[in-house]
């Protein structure tokens, strides 16, 4: 029977509360909205699924998990991540135009506020079923199975973290109570960035030793896997590897992710590119999360889709990532070889353009969209002008064209978001090889096999480059391949570049129609955009300084 993560909400709903414990207050009345520890713990069925459960988070935010509490990331909320760099901004705000104008500060932290709060949260709740599972009845191999299981989710808690924060507070296997001496100095001490990855890394490594290496009947689909352990690896060990971090080698990173390839379990989707984010447990996919109908998140649709169609803009894609989709012959816009006509500028464009971006002129929901003014219905002349795009161009990546925009309630908003996949893999194996020892032939394989699949079908990348050449066509296949899902925003800043991407201002394209000509003339989407050298990590929220006493170390210049 297929299964994933969502199915049990009522037991996620008690689970969560678990922790709390019953206990009998002075009038002896006996909670029934939550689950004792002697009830969990006595159930190996129960405590399976407070495991399962661990997968999800409590919403700490205003929009978050909306349908189901949230996972890890933001994936399919209103806001993506993306709308905190120069792939999109969310046309209605949503807390994320401050993080764009550099406003971020530890009292105001907008949509980033909390990855702290929430990690550890699900940290003390993976240390208590670890400290407890040897008290449940059940077999050895399913307690080593949910042993591993509980240290893959407590690493991606710190991989989250360590990302978005720096060096981190490794509790250990620690529960913490409220009992807690606060004066003890180890509660809030933070490591240094390479011992926190060291410490989530060797955490993968014990859970990819144990972790079966399919999902399967007797492993619910959405669960991590041995394959999801090692990729996780991959990319913290790249991360490890970048500039930012500078707290491991490339040739670790490489090798982390040729581990991955040498499963020989997964591969590239051969399907559309545009189907791929539509397709669960396709070859593609190592970690993904899967949504049911009785538990919808966000409705992709219509939070994104054109005010002609009665769709709320939201996430509207900037011309500064519109600008860095190669010609379908491989050559930037910017190359005069390249044929690009700034009269006609979409026009033989990477394939997985067309598959990522709404422009005016594309086909969709039998009709075009019409971004143009005057006139155009999907333009501030069309219907419900206050959801027209600021930008000149709408989301096409994850939408599904079989949901309904209108009314889309109850019957969409199932689409499985890809944690890590096949092509992120590949990705970071270039790279590090790259970094490593230069574009040997590996790399180019590596590159090439992503811009080969039919749907695709892109140039091979040229012979003979250098590596600092190899540098950039790595960064832009990224830039393209993975847009959208949440690592532009991470990519820029262990590069050390965000300085420069991030201080660009976050461009929309006006288009104006006098007869059957367009003319266009770029324009300022969103003002005020600015990048500091303190925002490469986000600040920890003022609250948790505050909790611990003033004793928990701020990040640099916040």
């Amino acid at each position: 029977m297929k299964f994933n993560i969502n199915k049990q909400r009522n037991i996620l709903i008690a689970a969560l509360l678990a922790l709390s414990a019953c206990k009998k207050d002075l009038l002896e009345i006996t909670p029934t909205d939550r689950i004792s520890e002697v009830a969990l713990l006595n159930d190996s069925t129960l405590f399976q699924n407070y495991v399962i459960n661990r997968y999800m988070g409590v919403r700490l935010a205003n929009k978050e998990g909306e349908g189901t509490p949230p996972g890890f990331g933001r994936g399919f909320e209103y806001a993506l991540w993306s709308s905190l760099t120069d792939e999109s901004i969310y046309n209605n705000d949503d807390d994320t135009w401050l993080i764009q104008r550099g406003q971020l500060a530890p009292e105001n932290t907008g949509i980033a506020g909390t990855f702290w709060g929430r990690s550890y949260r699900s940290i003390r709740e993976v240390n208590f079923a670890l400290a407890h599972i040897a008290e449940v009845s059940m077999s050895a191999g399913l307690r080593e199975r949910l042993t591993a299981e509980l240290k893959f989710i407590r690493a991606f808690r710190y991989h989250d973290l360590i990302r978005n924060y720096g060096g981190v507070v490794l509790v250990g296997d620690a529960v913490g109570e409220l009992t807690d001496d606060l004066a003890d100095p180890k509660l809030f001490q933070r490591s240094s960035i390479k011992e926190s990855i060291d410490y989530a890394v060797a955490q993968l490594n014990e859970a990819a030793a144990a972790l079966p290496a399919n999902n399967d009947n007797s492993w619910a689909l959405g669960r991590a896997t041995k394959g999801a352990a090692l990729a996780l690896k991959s990319r913290l060990l790249l991360y490890a590897a970048s500039p930012l971090y500078s707290a491991g080698t490339w040739a670790d990173a490489a090798a982390a992710a040729k581990a991955v390839m040498d499963l020989n379990k997964y591969s590239l989707f051969q399907g559309g590119y545009r189907e791929l984010f539509l397709t669960d447990q396709n070859p593609e996919a190592i970690f993904e999360r899967l949504y049911t109908y009785g538990a919808p998140h966000v409705r992709t649709e219509i939070a994104n889709g054109p005010n002609g169609y009665n769709g709320w803009g939201g996430n509207v894609p900037l011309q500064n990532l519109v600008d860095d989709y190669r010609m379908a012959n491989g050559k930037a816009i910017t190359d005069p070889t390249s044929g690009y006509n700034p009269q006609d500028p979409y026009a033989n464009r990477d394939p997985r353009f067309y598959a990522t971006i709404l422009y005016n002129g594309a086909p969709y929901r039998n009709s075009t969209v019409q971004t143009f003014r005057p006139g155009g219905k999907d333009s501030p002349d069309g219907p419900s002008n206050w959801n027209s795009s600021k930008t000149g161009y709408y989301l096409r990546k994850f939408m599904d064209d079989t949901n309904p925009i209108d009314n889309p309630w109850e019957v969409a908003g199932r689409q499985p978001w890809f944690y890590i996949r096949y092509a992120e893999i590949l990705l970071n194996y270039a790279e590090a090889q790259n970094e490593a020892v230069g574009p040997d032939a590996t790399v180019y394989a590596a590159i090439n096999s992503i811009r080969r699949r039919p749907s695709v079908n892109m140039p091979d990348v040229p012979v003979g480059l250098s590596q600092a050449q190899m540098r950039e066509v790595i960064r832009n296949e990224r830039r393209v391949e993975l847009a959208f899902e949440e690592h532009r925003f991470y990519d820029v800043r262990r590069w050390k570049i965000a300085e420069v991407t991030e201080n660009v201002p976050a461009y929309g394209i006006n288009i104006t129609k006098t007869g059957n000509t367009f003319t266009y003339a770029r324009k300022v989407a969103l003002e005020g955009r600015s990048f500091a050298p303190k925002h490469y990590w986000l600040p920890i929220p003022r609250a948790e300084i505050q909790a611990s006493g003033n004793k928990l170390p701020q990040n640099k210049d916040y």
